[in-house]
């Protein structure tokens, strides 16, 4: 029986290697050389002041929360992450049941292309875009529900963001 085990043990892990499962980030096969990324503050194309700092701050987050990339600053980095917020949109979502015109949840649509660059010979090694929806139900006071409303779309900006830079499937 203690032999039987012995060779059984064994022969287990041998069959699990062969799964093709890793431990770690997969990172896409053209960026697997990048390590060290630098992301600078974002381009605002928009007319929504401190967006920029508020998306990228959340992609900063996203990225180091995913583990494949260090970040750090263009001096020390291996690539450069540049990105443009190219659109916000809010449109109403619900309305109140008695005052169609009137907005009960209101969503905003964020949307943004990036790149990243070689840091020493400035080719693009990547380029996409990302997108995010979010809505919320407002409150009476508005200036907070609108933060609140564009800071959950950033981090959800960035969530897609990070997926496309970070998971090669």
């Amino acid at each position: 029986m203690k032999k039987l085990l012995y060779l059984l043990v064994p022969a287990c892990l041998l069959l699990t290697g062969c799964a093709g499962y890793t431990l770690g980030a997969q990172k896409p096969a053209h960026l697997r050389n990048v390590t060290k990324l630098a992301v600078p503050t974002f381009k605002n194309q928009t007319l929504e002041p401190r967006l920029a700092v508020l998306v990228t701050n959340a992609v900063i987050k996203q990225l180091q929360n995913h583990g494949s990339y260090q970040i750090v600053s263009k001096g020390e980095a291996d690539a450069v992450l540049e990105g443009d917020i190219r659109q916000i949109d809010r449109t109403q979502f619900r309305s109140d049941r008695t005052n169609i015109l009137r907005s009960s949840q209101i969503q905003a649509t964020i949307g943004s292309s990036f790149v990243i660059r070689d840091s020493a010979s400035g080719t693009v090694l990547h380029n996409g875009g990302a997108s995010a929806n979010s809505y919320i139900i407002l409150d009476s006071n508005l200036q907070l529900s609108d933060t609140q409303l564009l800071e959950d779309a950033a981090q959800r900006l960035a969530y897609d963001l990070a997926d496309q830079i970070s998971e090669g499937w």
